[in-house]
């Protein structure tokens, strides 16, 4: 969607998607519109809470099994377990997806870790398509006005043009860019920190692997060390992403900065902080 100033003003129910790498301000804006009649669409709640449940529980049971104690309970079904996803808490997600690497320091293996990586790319597709049927929901059935679309950083990732057709055609897109190099170094070094399971296009990740075992003199995915090799991996991974972000904001959406989000108070300034946008012409 494009528009003029006063064409997005007369627009009475807005419906913004925001695009960008994880810990550029998405969910920040996305919790501070809820308390201003926006509804808040998380793409990776949804994933967990709709399209990965049963495989996420799959694994906790895997696991479960392996307790004699729980084993037996489990198969005589007197507990049970499930999911307890939270919006800012998507950790059974995160643990679902894991770390490639050594299993006996908490990687997964490679052949399991692509089929993982390959159910959570479908998930999120998935997910990208209930948008439209959960701006009706938002509007309808909870009586919000507008709605903002939280995405996953790894939107950029899928190479499924029709899922970007279906959101251009539904939201404005708003691309969350890092201002800076100064800006990019302290979200590198924040996700370096505490490294996280991130998804990765299968070309990239064959490249990236390759690189790395062979920089490490080592044979198999297997002897990685999974922090390592996420702290490795990531600032390759979020330069890869850029050019990626900026192919779908250009024609399609417009783009502010990380340190712009950062001043975002209130609707009011995310108003305003789309009009300047606007005004800019992407």
């Amino acid at each position: 969607m494009k528009f003029s100033i006063n064409e997005f003003r007369a627009w009475k129910n807005k419906k913004v998607t925001l695009l960008g790498m994880s810990g550029v301000g998405k969910t920040y804006l996305s919790t501070l519109l809820c308390g201003h009649n926006w509804f808040h669409y998380s793409g990776d709640y949804r994933i967990g809470t709709r399209y990965l449940d049963e495989p996420i529980l799959d694994i906790i049971k895997q696991q479960a099994m392996q307790v004699a104690f729980l084993r037996d309970l489990l198969r005589r079904d007197w507990i049970y377990i499930r999911n307890n996803i939270k919006v800012d808490d998507l950790g059974p997600v995160l643990s679902f997806v894991g770390k490639l690497g050594n299993p006996e320091r908490g990687g997964v293996p490679l052949q399991e870790f692509t089929r993982r990586q390959a159910q959570y790319r479908e998930a999120e597709v998935a997910a990208m398509r209930d948008v439209p049927e959960f701006i009706r929901k938002a509007q309808e059935i909870y009586g919000y006005q507008h709605f903002v679309n939280d995405v996953g950083g790894s939107l950029c990732e899928l190479d499924e043009p029709s899922v970007i057709d279906l959101l251009v055609e539904h939201t404005l897109i708003l691309y969350i860019q890092v201002t800076d190099k100064e800006e990019e170094q302290k979200l590198i070094e924040r996700a370096q920190s505490d490294p996280k399971p991130l998804y990765y296009r299968p070309a990239f990740l064959q490249e990236q692997l390759d690189i790395y075992l062979k920089e490490n003199n080592l044979a198999y995915a297997a002897e990685l060390d999974p922090d390592e090799f996420t702290r490795w991996v990531f600032p390759r991974l979020f330069h890869s992403r850029i050019p990626r972000y900026e192919a779908i904001a250009k024609p399609h959406g417009y783009t502010v900065t990380s340190r712009e989000v950062a001043r975002v108070r209130d609707e009011g300034d995310f108003i305003e902080l789309l009009e300047t946008a606007i005004s800019r012409g992407g």
